[in-house]
């Protein structure tokens, strides 16, 4: 990056580890922790809405429709997330590669299945070969989302169900007996208080969220946990000018600071969403603030 960087054999301690933390290699490894949060920022709220169907539908009066949900909420916590990983981003995949083949490519006469190989016509894959790289790792990052909204979307659900559980039944039969219909009580009445029983659970589940994101490496996307052992290690094509010694406990240590310190900023702010939301509510933390106010 600096017009020094030609030789490194010639610097000193300082301008090596200037050249040696400011090359493209490392560049790249910044740019991994922004991936991670903007996965999470994207993740996040489409797992919520992932899971607000799913406890939706837990409620429904429709036995079909309840079955389901409860179903996948069911399916969705007893299996291991990483053999989820492994499974359903490979079935997701050729889900939609067989898709495409059908509709572009149905003068095909080959089997798709031969043997262990899932062959489709060069026009059906996706990403298309020829397609730029930033293509590939975009459509690696949507099977992303898709994967960790499912999985965390149907913790969600169950913490969300159990939120409309503990609204208190008495004011769902006194919206009733204003008049007020099935749909007006459960937007108006429920939904609104439904939150503040939740948030303790959904604060959990966020915080486990950010604890799964090394599982991105299984998704062919080269995150930070990915980058801190290529870059620390020692057998590395990473950086063939800059050799060095077995430097991963470094590299993840910087890790451990930054996910500790992720997970505080996260605590701070829902804290406060807590308080904001405990507002005039018939809750211990609602009571305190009343009293407080009071006081």
């Amino acid at each position: 990056m600096f017009s020094y960087c030609t030789d490194p054999d010639t610097l000193d301690t300082v301008r090596w580890f200037s050249c040696f933390l400011t090359n493209g290699v490392h560049l790249s490894f910044y740019m991994s922790f922004l991936k991670v949060l903007v996965l999470l920022l994207v993740t996040a709220p489409v797992a919520l809405a992932v899971g607000f169907a799913g406890a939706m539908a837990t409620r429904a009066t429709l036995p079909p429709l309840r079955w389901l949900g409860e179903g996948y909420i069911a399916i969705m916590r007893g299996v291991p997330d990483i053999a989820f990983f492994l499974f359903f981003v490979i079935a997701l995949d050729q889900a939609f590669e067989w898709t495409r083949h059908q509709i572009l490519c149905p003068d095909w006469t080959d089997p798709i299945r031969q043997g262990n190989d899932f062959l489709v016509c060069p026009d059906a894959k996706l990403p298309l070969g020829r397609a730029a790289e930033w293509v590939h790792q975009t459509y690696s990052f949507f099977l992303a989302v898709v994967t960790f909204a499912i999985v965390f979307g149907a913790f969600a659900a169950n913490v969300l169900r159990g939120g409309m559980r503990a609204v208190p039944h008495a004011q769902l039969e006194t919206a009733a007996a204003y008049g007020m219909s099935r749909r007006q009580t459960f937007w108006r009445i429920l939904v609104p208080q439904m939150w503040i029983y939740a948030l303790p659970g959904l604060s959990n589940l966020w915080l486990i969220l950010i604890k799964a994101t090394p599982l991105l490496f299984l998704l062919g996307i080269e995150d930070i946990v990915y980058w801190a052992r290529e870059i620390g290690g020692t057998k590395t094509s990473k950086f063939t000018d800059y050799p060095h010694g077995d430097w991963r406990m470094w590299y993840f240590l910087f890790l451990l600071v930054f996910y500790l310190s992720f997970t505080r900023i996260s605590e701070i702010l829902l804290e406060r969403l807590t308080v904001r939301l405990s507002h005039g509510q018939a809750t211990t933390g609602g009571e305190a603030l009343r009293k407080e106010a009071a006081a």
